[in-house]
């Protein structure tokens, strides 16, 4: 990405905003970049961690297979998101696997340049508690939507965070990746986007779904 400053896109994570400059260039320093084409895999789950990673350009998803293969993709990542948080402060392996839904450019943060800048400041300590129980209420949200709403309701419910997550709006986010993610299948998802147009919540510009009226989003969300 042209005018890329890794340093600067450190700063943009809440949890690094009152790191001084210093400390972000520091770290920088010691990151590595890595490129991977559409499809590739980044890391597998229960492989070592590399450390934590932020999303330069690209789009990339963090998914777990059933014991059948059957795929369920846990989150989307964007530029200037983080993943793999959890193994970079623990140390333990990676908790998901994650692959490149179109060409990525990422960089990782070894792990023990990571912890070294948590044993050294405190305040970032307590701010990543605040970032990941943020991630955990929206896990434990998921597993509602799953266990207790029908997927057009889980559908509406995704299309409201393209709202708030361009991520989720991006071409290469396929009605079988979506299908992957709410847990049922492309058909039932093409089924679910019909009654969402019926009722006059989205609309379609060839291919990309527009977000008509929210406020019926919402309702059909079960919100």
């Amino acid at each position: 990405m042209t005018g890329f400053s890794l340093p600067a896109a450190l700063r943009q994570i809440p949890y690094l905003i009152h790191v001084e400059e210093t400390t972000l260039v520091t770290v920088a320093e010691r990151a590595l970049r890595r490129t991977f084409v559409a499809d590739e895999m980044i890391f597998l789950e229960g492989e070592p961690s590399a450390g934590l990673w932020l999303v330069e350009n690209g789009r990339i998803k963090a998914h777990k297979l059933s014991p059948g293969g059957q795929e369920y993709i846990l989150r989307f990542f964007g530029p200037g998101e983080t993943f793999n948080d959890l193994a970079a402060l623990d140390g333990s392996p990676n908790a998901a696997s994650t692959t490149a839904v179109t060409d990525v450019a990422a960089w990782v943060i070894p792990t023990a340049v990571f912890r070294d800048l948590l044993a050294a400041d405190h305040q970032l300590c307590l701010a990543v508690i605040q970032g990941l129980t943020g991630r955990v209420r929206q896990l434990v949200g998921r597993v509602e939507d799953l266990a207790l709403r029908p997927v057009t309701a889980r559908l509406a419910r995704f299309l409201l965070e393209q709202i708030e997550d361009p991520t989720l709006a991006h071409p290469a986010v396929t009605r079988t990746l979506i299908a992957s993610h709410l847990a049922t299948t492309p058909e039932s998802i093409s089924r679910s986007l019909r009654v969402l147009e019926e009722k006059g919540a989205i609309r379609f510009d060839r291919h990309r779904i527009i977000i008509a009226q929210p406020d019926i989003l919402r309702k059909l969300a079960q919100l």
